[in-house]
């Protein structure tokens, strides 16, 4: 048996960290397409404006982060306007890998659970992903998930959607034949 080659670009021994870095590089691509007049538009999460969706994604990076040092604690970010918020974002998304490469602990702890390093950066990524595509719902500009990411998304989501994860809508039907990407925001209740 030999081992395959590592895809260009990847972290060698790493899967978590590889696909958070694809998040990462397809969420930052939406939200450079973000403009003042799109802030109050609805997003696939419902009840959400654009705005809401952005300080939400903004809490998120900042628990990711503080994961990286081994613990998260909650707190939310004050709200800013978009140009802002959207520059916070990206500087943030940037940060966020750096921070998860130079971790040292094999294990989070979230709330008194210890997780996996490697499970952790995977929830992470399929959360940033989606919501990147929200961004790219919301505004009209996004594109699909690239196939070969979503596919590897594909475990993640199905753990969120079989344990009830109430952070994200309840599963939709989606046709068997439907491409990784479609049954990837499906599980997270939403059509693309």
């Amino acid at each position: 048996m030999t081992a395959e080659p590592t895809p260009a670009g990847a972290l060698p021994g790493h899967d978590g960290l590889e696909l958070l870095q694809r998040a990462l590089d397809y969420t930052r691509g939406a939200l450079a397409t973000i403009t003042p007049a799109d802030v109050d538009r609805p997003t696939p999460c419902a009840g959400w404006s654009l705005a809401d969706l952005l300080a939400h994604m903004e809490d998120a990076l900042d628990a990711f982060a503080e994961a990286a040092d081994g613990a998260v604690g909650l707190h939310s970010t004050a709200p800013a306007p978009v140009e802002v918020r959207v520059r916070s974002l990206q500087t943030k998304a940037c940060g966020l890998l750096g921070a998860w490469m130079a971790a040292d602990s094999p294990v989070v702890d979230v709330g008194g659970h210890p997780l996996p390093v490697d499970a952790i950066a995977r929830l992470a990524a399929l959360e940033i992903a989606v919501h990147g595509w929200d961004v790219g719902a919301a505004t009209g500009r996004g594109g699909p998930l690239p196939e070969a990411f979503a596919a590897a998304l594909l475990p993640t989501a199905l753990r969120i959607a079989l344990e009830g994860d109430e952070r994200f809508a309840p599963p939709l039907p989606v046709d068997v034949e439907a491409p990784a990407g479609v049954h990837v925001l499906a599980l997270l209740g939403r059509r693309s």
